[in-house]
């Protein structure tokens, strides 16, 4: 018997899961993060939070894409600790903003700043850089159309940055075996946590440079690549000329380029992913076992991925949290650990 639940009841389940996973304190090895840690501190931390991003948005409709990979980025090197955010400083720091999938290429740390400081004038010392950044990711996914969850948080801030870590992020040039071994390494085994965490490339800008082995020579051969959809191709080689800026922008999705939805999923099923390590995930032939089925499943369901892209940001915003104060603080400034 079919199921007379509406679309809406099901995305709402759907997020009620999410919600309710994020509801307990989190202990042992993800560490003691919450959902009300600043209650009590900082009650209306994130209405700060949003009201600069609402503000941010308005002249820089990127920004919201922009803050959610700044908080992957940072989870996945050495933990979800801010160490992302940390300017270089000779001989003690070597920033991670210079490693080469982050340099020239990250963007919103200016945004970031911003909302620092209105939460230092509201609640001085409290609210930590890396809990910024992970009320920062969950704020922007909901105000362009995605889910909301309940955020973990309590992290302190950390005191290093791993530029050499940061050189190894997952790359849009990475074949399905290194990005599943990516994925592993950070504690992210489950196959769903790469393919609905690749969703947030569901809005957003990327720069040709890493599309144009794709249009114009794929894997050496001097041809373009094969599960390329050709109209699509066509489409990208006027906005990704061969020999041109290699820093121009283009959507990740052609179709709602900043609306979080399920179009990113939609698009791979007919061979219109735009970087290789999208395509990948439906396209390999080793993908066909697990990976691809789940691409099918949220290309169809909207609510399936939502539930699943929410449940999949609380995992990753727990891998190495820093709790011990010991091994972190709250900085009064993202860009630098506090004087000693």
């Amino acid at each position: 018997m079919a199921s007379s639940t509406s679309p809406a009841a099901n995305a709402a389940a759907g997020v009620l899961v999410a919600m309710v996973l994020a509801a307990v304190c989190l202990h042992g090895a993800a560490a003691q993060l919450c959902e009300d840690y600043y209650d009590d501190t900082c009650p209306n931390a994130y209405d700060i939070v949003k009201k600069v991003l609402v503000d941010a948005h308005r002249s820089d409709v990127r920004i919201f894409a922009s803050l959610i990979r700044l908080h992957f980025h940072d989870c996945f090197v050495q933990g979800c600790d801010g160490s992302l955010l940390l300017d270089g400083v000779p001989g003690v720091i070597n920033s991670e903003k210079g490693a080469p999938p982050n340099n020239g290429s990250v963007r919103g740390f200016p945004v970031v700043d911003k909302v620092k400081a209105a939460l230092e004038d509201a609640c001085p010392g409290v609210v930590s850089c890396a809990d910024i950044l992970a009320i920062a990711a969950e704020i922007s996914v909901e105000l362009s159309g995605g889910p909301k969850w309940g955020i973990l948080l309590g992290r302190l801030d950390g005191l290093t940055a791993n530029f050499q870590s940061a050189s190894n992020l997952p790359s849009p040039f990475d074949n399905l075996t290194i990005l599943e071994k990516k994925f592993r390494d950070v504690g992210l085994r489950d196959p769903v946590d790469l393919v609905a965490l690749s969703g947030a490339h569901t809005f957003g800008r990327a720069q040709c440079q890493f599309v144009t082995d794709r249009l114009y020579n794929f894997s050496g051969t001097g041809r373009p690549d094969p599960t390329l959809n050709t109209g699509y191709r066509a489409f990208l080689t006027q906005r990704c000329p061969l020999n041109g800026n290699a820093s121009a922008l283009t959507n990740l999705d052609p179709t709602t380029p900043d609306t979080f939805d399920k179009n990113y999923y939609s698009n791979l099923e007919v061979n219109r992913g735009l970087l290789d390590s999208d395509q990948i995930l439906k396209s390999a032939p080793e993908a066909q076992g697990v990976i691809a089925p789940i691409v099918d499943q949220f290309a169809r369901s909207q609510d399936a991925f939502f539930k699943s892209f929410a449940q999949s940001m609380i995992k990753m915003g727990n891998i190495q949290p820093v709790t011990d104060p010991s091994m972190g603080e709250i900085r009064c400034n993202c860009r630098k650990v506090n004087d000693s």
